[in-house]
């Protein structure tokens, strides 16, 4: 990798949004097997699920430490701490913990719509859900990849509170922050005119894209 061509990795999620899918139903072992097939094929990333989710996504993540991946680190996928209530005591955070796989995806509200009518939180104490999760999380030696969800949606109705969440989840030590476009609907001129945006203001940070 050279300064001018900046490597790009691959984050896949196919055990778990590909898995709910109609029609589709993996087991413990094709998840397994897709898993081994994805790092031979140099995925950098395998998102494995939801270990608090159903016995079978803790179980993938028990089984699939036992096998030799070449390149891809295994990721746990889970949401921010509930509110009001302690990262270190929260059953959702503990269970990525517990899973005791080496990267750690943390799903948070960047649409100041969501924080108030999904959430039913205030805006501050959604950031604190934010840097409280990414950071048990680090404080656990994991790598910790912030998801903002709808934050295209986000972007739009409230830059500045966006552009907060993603500066919260660096701060407290998020590797990557990666911009979703969770309801599909951006146009690619509007998504280029918010990455630039986004990479002016945090110049710093590493930033990934998750379409639907």
């Amino acid at each position: 990798m050279t300064p001018d061509k900046p490597r790009i990795e691959i984050y896949d999620t196919t055990l778990r949004d590909g898995a709910q899918s109609h029609g589709v139903s993996l087991s413990l072992e094709d998840k397994l097997l897709l898993a081994e097939a994805l790092d031979r094929l140099g995925v950098d990333y395998i998102e494995g699920g939801y270990p608090l989710s159903n016995p079978k996504d803790a179980a993938f993540f028990e089984q699939i430490s036992k096998r030799s991946l070449q390149y891809a680190k295994v990721a746990a996928f889970g949401m921010t701490r509930r509110k009001n209530c302690n990262a270190t005591e929260d059953p959702g955070i503990q269970s990525l913990l517990a899973s005791q796989a080496p990267v750690i995806a943390i799903v948070g509200k960047s649409w100041d719509l969501h924080v108030r009518e999904v959430l039913q939180v205030s805006e501050k104490e959604n950031l604190a859900m934010i840097r409280d999760s990414v950071e048990c999380c680090c404080q656990a030696h994991r790598e910790v990849i912030f998801d903002a969800e709808h934050f295209f949606d986000g972007w739009q109705a409230n830059a500045a509170y966006a552009l907060r969440t993603l500066e919260v989840a660096l701060a407290a030590g998020a590797s990557c922050l990666v911009l979703c476009d969770t309801n599909g609907g951006i146009t690619p001129e509007k998504t280029t005119e918010c990455i630039q945006n986004v990479r002016q203001a945090l110049p710093e940070a590493k930033l990934g894209i998750h379409m639907h």
